[in-house]
């Protein structure tokens, strides 16, 4: 795996320990000579993980839409900025560009992003890993509705096991790094008459 995006938010949220770990993070992909896909923003856990990976030499590809460069969000200092147009090109380049997908903890846009990808892992268009950081137990709550998901039937269980799920950036990279994805064929269930 040459690169790795991460899905974050815009904000450094209220506990200090997600922004040492959006910090740990940035630091490690970069320390793994992987390069860093991400939002293109200056901001938030997004700034801090783009600082953190270009501080220790890292390279750093940031994908932005051009109405969040009008409002003076993008980054400046990056390897790379790719400014396109939408929202949906922004998540059609970051898959294109990454070879696995972090998401650390965020708002509406981070969950949307990384549902999306995980949906496109289910779908087959992809087969690149899928992991949460929960950092202090932020996604406990959403790791127990995934089960649920399972528990109900509206997931089967080996889409539910391609989210990855460790509390620090090292053992998370390293799950990724070894990941296979499941070989599911049909991820429909079709009632039979």
């Amino acid at each position: 795996m040459k690169s790795v995006c991460v899905f974050c938010g815009s904000r450094s949220g209220a506990n200090p320990a997600f922004v040492a770990a959006a910090r740990a993070t940035g630091v490690e992909i970069a320390r793994r000579g992987m390069t860093l896909v991400y939002g293109g923003g200056h901001v938030g856990l997004m700034g801090t993980v783009a600082d953190a990976a270009l501080d220790v030499g890292g390279e750093v590809v940031g994908i932005i839409p051009q109405a969040l460069v009008d409002r003076e969000l993008a980054h400046a200092g990056l390897t790379e900025l790719h400014v396109v147009r939408s929202m949906h090109e922004r998540k059609a380049m970051m898959e294109q560009l990454s070879g696995g997908f972090i998401a650390l903890p965020g708002g509406f846009g981070t969950l949307e992003e990384f549902c999306e990808i995980v949906t496109w892992a289910q779908l087959g268009i992809h087969g690149k890993p899928c992991g949460l950081l929960n950092v202090d137990g932020y996604y406990d709550t959403l790791i127990r509705f995934l089960d649920e998901m399972v528990e109900t039937a509206f997931v089967n269980p080996a889409h539910r096991g391609m989210i990855l799920v460790d509390a620090a950036a090292s053992p998370l990279l390293d799950a990724l790094a070894a990941y296979e994805p499941p070989d599911v064929v049909k991820w429909v269930t079709v009632r039979e008459s």
